[in-house]
């Protein structure tokens, strides 16, 4: 369980100041490698906040992530399990996976399914944003056919090279940054 903590005496935004009012002092500078810090005389730390992500994981192969929180499952498939290089047709060992996948959403009974396809930074963005937005629809139309008249609302999306998870300048990054991830809420079937 991760806290996040903040401030209560951080200065209010406003759209419009008046012209007669007095500049807000700058920041006080912070010393990051200082061995204690402390709060200003008289402010207090907001109350914690506690995010609900209960597991990370991955298989050992790197060809697949699971990301679970409260409400959400979000399921990462490497680009390289579903497809051919610069390609968006699935390959074989594709519907094994996809089936896998199909299995959990029918078992949360979600409303809503998001696919996303995500590609490195190699060459140009549009046609990543052409081969992500071609993956995710074919994982979206073997998804459809695997869950058959779900009533499920499917949410597609190419996103290119944009939020990567790993650092493009080295193969390693890149392969791990081509991925389609499929979200979904843990429904009413649990």
């Amino acid at each position: 369980m991760t806290t996040l903590l903040g401030l209560y005496d951080a200065p209010a935004a406003r759209a419009d100041p008046s012209p007669s009012a007095s500049p807000e002092p700058p920041p006080v500078p912070v010393d990051p490698h200082a061995e204690v810090l402390e709060l200003k005389k008289g402010a207090k730390l907001a109350p914690p906040v506690v995010v609900d992500i209960l597991s990370v994981s991955g298989d050992l192969s790197g060809d697949s992530g699971r990301e679970e929180s409260n409400d959400d499952i979000k399921l990462t498939l490497q680009s390289e399990v579903l497809f051919a290089k610069d390609s968006a047709e699935l390959s074989g060992r594709a519907a094994a996976r996809i089936a896998e996948v199909a299995k959990e959403i029918r078992e949360n009974g979600p409303r809503k399914v998001t696919v996303r396809g995500f590609t490195d930074n190699l060459g140009t963005y549009a046609h990543g944003k052409t081969l992500s937005t071609k993956r995710a629809e074919a994982v979206h139309a073997s998804l459809a056919a695997e869950l058959g008249g779900s009533g499920i609302a499917y949410e597609v999306a190419g996103r290119s090279e944009d939020d990567p998870i790993a650092d493009n300048s080295t193969e390693e990054g890149r392969k791990k940054n081509r991925r389609v991830e499929i979200s979904f809420g843990r429904g009413a079937a649990k």
